[in-house]
């Protein structure tokens, strides 16, 4: 354990916790901006996650004692206690169910995250280079010891899903290449003074992504053939308490999903009748847009244009409805690599901001973009959704704790922040109109769809009466799916991108809506406790700088500001 005082108090035994966790992840280091974390990769073996869980009990143990130190019972400590305390709690259920002994996806693996650290890694000097072509060796080690954990779970018959296994081997294809791979590519960038060092490197972790593709395919795949792609009640009630930091009580949360399909519903169909009069249904309208409305042509041009709707928000929003600081103020935007999920997503900026919070674009080949589908999304990965609130956290780590301001995230804050953040710019009046507003309410209406599919499926419940869709049903994937489509402006590859998502991440994609409706609730609450004297813009500065709360503390935490 790293040295603390003789009688640490919970914030300084959770940034402990955060250097030991960085000893033994150092994927987790490198996004955290630390140095020395460039050249290594995790243990991905069972024994790996056997060394984290080990740290975590004895985090608790030691928190246990600070709690009751003097001081250890005030404001900030006791919030950091209590997220502390519920993420390792949380983190352990899902690991003491050997959840990732069957840890496959699309989205998010150990596999994944491999990959996606060289995309943070820095490359500005030969020394980083350096520290490339170390972690690059490392590779082959990480995917086999990933592989000695998928092969326990097929040794005690816990089996990753299918689909999402199908989904990982064509992913794992692409990443493979065949005249070279993404690693290769990567590498293509570094020096001429380490090129034969850095091919080398390169080759031997392209290989090493072959072997685990051909084990996947030959071996994994038919070994879970037949097996469910969905997860049941008990542990879709443990990754759900896992990602939004709550016992939800589901049979209501999947109603609530059902009412904002209804009252979205609603809204889009008033859209629609502006952007194409008689239309059918609002995806029609949105069909029309495809062929027909505002697009951004080429790949450069809507890296650029992002850019452009990031800058001009922070613009107008700092000093009006937030004050952010210098170095909040930067962001960038960046096409995503090719080979992942569909989803545009957020990486947050490094400890020192040296490297800054930046949105990932996902193409999948495409080179033409429509207007409609990117503003509300890039206010919501960008500002002011998970930038604003991610950098903002790191920005005042010195007043909370480091924990608390990176790796103490719950999902469902996160993702309730930024689609409350959707809803701050229809409010402030950002969606100057209809074809944007429509976009914005498909988002809105695929976010209540998560809620009803993602429940419904793994639960296996029923369909109400009151749906337009297949009423009395029980719900499956192939359901899922198509209801899914017929509810989504996106393309066919998207929507079932988006399933296997949600079958390989259990309980993740509830916490949009279900995090939006905390934010929206502890908002109304504060406004009541205030009056006339409610403030936005100190209640925005104020909810961001607090860190990470599960949804069992962030309504309470909301109201109280």
């Amino acid at each position: 354990m790293s040295d603390t005082t003789e009688s640490p108090l919970p914030r300084q035994v959770a940034d402990a916790y955060v250097d030991d966790l960085i000893a033994l992840d150092p994927i987790t280091g490198t996004f955290l901006g630390v140095a020395e974390s460039s050249s290594r990769l995790p243990d991905l073996s069972p024994a790996g996650s056997r060394r984290w869980a080990e740290l975590a009990r004895t985090t608790l143990e030691r928190l246990t004692a600070a709690e009751q130190a003097p001081g250890g019972d005030s404001d900030v400590e006791r919030r950091c206690a209590r997220l502390l305390r519920e993420r390792l709690t949380a983190e352990l259920a899902v690991h003491e169910a050997d959840e990732d002994l069957r840890a496959v996806g699309n989205l998010s693996s150990p596999a994944h995250s491999v990959r996606e650290v060289f995309t943070v890694t820095p490359t500005a000097t030969d020394e980083d280079w350096a520290a490339v072509a170390e972690r690059l060796r490392a590779v082959p080690a990480a995917l086999e010891g990933y592989r000695e954990s998928l092969t326990l779970g097929l040794e005690r018959k816990l089996y990753g899903g299918p689909r999402a296994t199908a989904t990982f081997v064509g992913q794992l294809t692409e990443w493979a290449g065949t005249d070279g791979g993404w690693f290769d590519d990567f590498a293509a960038a570094g020096p001429d003074s380490l090129r034969g060092e850095l091919d080398a490197a390169a080759a031997e972790a392209t290989e090493a992504v072959r072997t685990l593709r051909d084990w996947m395919r030959d071996v994994y795949a038919p070994a879970v053939e037949g097996q469910p792609d969905i997860v049941g009640r008990e542990r879709y009630a443990r990754w759900s308490r896992y990602f939004n930091g709550t016992d939800l009580d589901l049979d209501e949360a999947y109603a609530y999903g059902w009412s904002e399909y209804h009252r979205i519903l609603g809204e889009m169909r008033t859209e629609a009748e502006k952007v194409l009069p008689g239309a059918a249904t609002p995806w029609e309208a949105l069909k029309h847009l495809d062929e027909h409305g505002t697009h951004i042509e080429g790949v450069d041009a809507v890296q650029e244009w992002l850019q452009g709707l990031m800058d001009e928000a922070i613009e107008t929003l700092d000093g009006e409805h937030f004050e952010l600081a210098d170095r909040v103020r930067k962001v960038e935007s960046r096409i995503a690599p090719p080979g992942g999920a569909a989803a545009p997503y957020y990486t947050p900026p490094s400890e020192d901001f040296a490297r800054p919070g930046r949105t990932w674009l996902p193409t999948m080949g495409d080179t033409r973009f429509p207007v409609y589908d990117l503003v509300s999304t890039w206010y919501h990965e960008g500002v002011p959704g998970h930038h604003l609130q991610l950098a903002q956290w790191v920005h005042v780590a010195d007043d909370l704790s480091r924990y608390q301001a990176s790796i103490g995230m719950v999902s469902a804050n996160a993702e309730g922040w930024a689609l409350y953040a959707e809803r701050l710019m229809d409010e402030l009046g950002f969606l100057t109109d209809a074809e944007r507003r429509l976009g914005y309410l498909d988002a809105q209406m695929m976010r209540a769809v998560r809620v009803i599919v993602d429940i419904g499926m793994h639960l296996e419940l029923e369909i109400p009466d009151h749906s337009p869709f297949h009423p009395g049903e029980r719900w499956t994937p192939e359901l899922a799916q198509e209801f899914f489509g017929r509810h989504s402006g996106r393309p066919a590859d998207f929507v079932e991108s988006e399933l296997t998502r949600y079958l390989s991440m259990a309980g993740q994609a509830i916490g949009y809506k279900l995090g939006e409706r905390a934010w929206l609730l502890g908002r109304e609450n504060a406004r009541r406790a205030h009056g006339d004297a409610f403030d936005a813009k100190r209640w925005h500065m104020a909810a961001l700088s607090q860190g990470s709360l599960g949804l069992d503390d962030l309504v309470e935490e909301l109201s109280k500001l």
